[in-house]
């Protein structure tokens, strides 16, 4: 019973699949013009919207990816509270819920003996500002606010000074 169901579904849907296939120029196989075929070839010369100067037919090469600065060196923070950058490739890192390859280095307990710079105090608080033995599993993913740097070119110029410029400037017009 089951098949018999299934074929006359199945029989009319495949029926209707075989008159409305179209060819590669947007006209139906069938010889009826398509006219949102017409109307829309896939080759339009209009943007796509996902990738600049395209259409859904062409493929692009991907952008090269960028090299990695590697500074060995704490670059200048620019604002207050601004979290530090990494200044070294963490290209297969594991940072998940099992473990944090950050804090094999950078943990209180180890950056004594490696020379890297220990977490910050804050991250050893909870939400209620309460001192915890281990890092905050709210801190715990360092790349929600830490970035490794990358060699590209601004997105757009800008004018942007670190509060110690501004800081400075105001003392100087004060002076005067």
């Amino acid at each position: 019973m089951k098949r018999i169901l299934f074929l006359f579904l199945w029989l009319p849907l495949a029926a209707f699949a075989q008159d409305s296939r179209v060819g590669d120029n947007g006209v139906q196989d069938n010889g009826v013009q398509d006219s949102a075929a017409r109307e829309f070839p896939l080759d339009a010369p209009a943007l796509d919207g996902v990738r600049p100067g395209g259409t859904l037919s062409r493929e692009f090469s991907p952008p090269q990816i960028p090299r990695e600065l590697v500074q060995g060196r704490r670059s200048p923070r620019n604002y207050p509270e601004q979290p530090p950058t990494i200044p070294h490739s963490i290209r297969d890192y594991q940072v998940d819920k099992n473990f944090n390859q950050c804090l094999s280095c950078h943990s209180r307990g180890r950056s004594p003996e490696t020379g890297a710079p220990m977490v910050s105090i804050t991250h050893f608080l909870d939400r209620d500002n309460q001192a915890l033995a281990a890092v905050s599993p709210r801190r715990y993913f360092c790349l929600q606010c830490h970035v490794e740097q990358h060699d590209v070119p601004r997105a757009v110029e800008n004018d942007f000074q670190s509060i110690d410029t501004v800081l400075q400037k105001s003392l100087e017009r004060n002076a005067e």
